[in-house]
């Protein structure tokens, strides 16, 4: 049997759809399948959805790439130029600005269904991606140099490689019997769309408390997305406030900064967990994104990380097809895993570093206070924390 397509890749998520449009692009024969439908359109004058996320320019770099960036509209993204971080008492802190390392911006929020939509947008005008939707794979085989995927729909579809991309619940990971290692925070985070009495859409800033960060990230416009987190009864509690009482409270125990709440538009929670995989790859399988890697929500690198996967992986396998070469053989999978292990290893430890230092004992908060106050006097190390964080090379 010859294999009916180059690559396989299962989950039509942002970073899924990201790597099958990468891959389009460059003549690669891709299917996608997607367990849902096909996103949707969103409509100019409908309210910011709940799930949002933090593009760093590596990021951006890949959508411009596969051009989806300009399907994007100009009023539902929002640039942000400057990052600040401090403690429970507002004492110390540190401001991370788009002018020291001579940028126009650090990135932009956006809402994930935009992004999911403008990226299928692109898969749909590339003649090598087919569409697969509305099924989920239900075994993986190999046979020799190809692998053999079996669907719901009864489809058996054959390919040099198959791409876990299906979130941290991956099918994939558990048909290639990849196992992970994970770690349970023992909190919840509170997502909550406002509406703000103050414009403040160039910055995203941070608050470390005893129980847990609160977060602004801005959208356009007076709005903006609030993250609290907090252990999971004090959140579910919060969350169940009607919207007068939540607006009340958000008053009270967020920062004075955030200049006051007009009204709450939406809210959601979710539990706070850490998921990475034993190994990123095996028999003609690999994994990129949540199938890969779930880590702390806190820096919000998770999304980042994913396309940097992404792009990491369509590089090697566009190298290797160009050289007439396979792209699921194991020397290439290794060296995708080889570039994108440590950077995910250490961002895991950064955020592990943070969440233990401001939600530990006070002798262990005082030394994360100290912590930020110390790195914020120190240029050169603000200057690579910042580029590493924006997927740059560090120098």
């Amino acid at each position: 049997m010859s294999n009916n397509h180059d690559v396989i890749i299962v989950g039509g998520g942002m970073v899924g759809a990201s790597l099958a449009a990468a891959l389009g692009q460059a003549n690669l024969r891709v299917a996608v399948i997607e367990n849902g439908d096909a996103p949707e359109a969103v409509a100019a004058e409908a309210e910011f959805g709940l799930r949002i996320s933090s593009l760093n320019l590596a990021a951006v770099r890949l959508l411009e790439d596969i051009r989806a960036w300009p399907l994007i509209p100009d009023a539902r993204r929002c640039r942000f130029r400057r990052i600040e971080a401090w403690d429970e008492h507002d004492s110390r802190g540190i401001t991370f600005d788009a002018d020291a390392l001579d940028l126009p911006e650090f990135g932009y929020f956006v809402e994930n269904r935009l992004l999911c939509h403008a990226v299928w947008q692109r898969l749909k005008a590339l003649p090598a991606v087919t569409l697969h939707t509305r099924t989920a794979p239900q075994a993986l085989r190999h046979n020799g140099d190809q692998a053999e995927l079996e669907l719901a729909s009864g489809k058996t579809l054959t390919a040099s490689l198959v791409v876990g991309a299906d979130g941290a619940s991956s099918t994939i990971r558990d048909l290639a019997r990849i196992t992970t290692v994970d770690h349970g925070y023992q909190q919840r985070a509170l997502i909550i769309n406002v509406a703000t009495r103050l414009p403040q859409q160039d910055v995203s800033w941070q608050r470390f408390t005893p129980d847990g960060p609160q977060a602004m990230l801005p959208l356009p416009g007076h709005r903006a997305s609030l993250v609290w987190y907090g252990n999971p009864e004090r959140t579910r509690e919060r969350e169940q406030l009607d919207d007068e009482t939540l607006r009340d409270t958000i008053d009270r125990e967020f920062p004075t900064r955030l200049g006051g709440v007009e009204a709450v538009l939406g809210r959601a929670s979710f539990p706070i967990r850490r998921r990475h995989a034993r190994q990123y790859s095996t028999d003609r399988t690999v994994l990129v994104g949540d199938a890969a890697h779930v880590i702390h929500p806190l820096a919000g690198q998770g999304l980042n990380l994913g396309l940097q996967d992404a792009a990491t992986l369509a590089s090697e396998l566009i190298a290797t097809t160009t050289r007439s070469g396979d792209p699921g053989e194991r020397q290439v999978l290794a060296r995708y895993a080889r570039r994108r292990r440590p950077q995910v290893l250490a961002m895991i430890a950064a955020t592990e570093g943070f969440h233990h230092l401001f939600t530990g004992p006070a002798p262990l908060r005082m030394v994360g206070n100290a912590a930020l106050g110390l790195a914020n006097r120190v240029t050169p190390g603000k200057r690579l924390m910042m580029r590493i964080a924006l997927g740059l090379s560090p120098g």
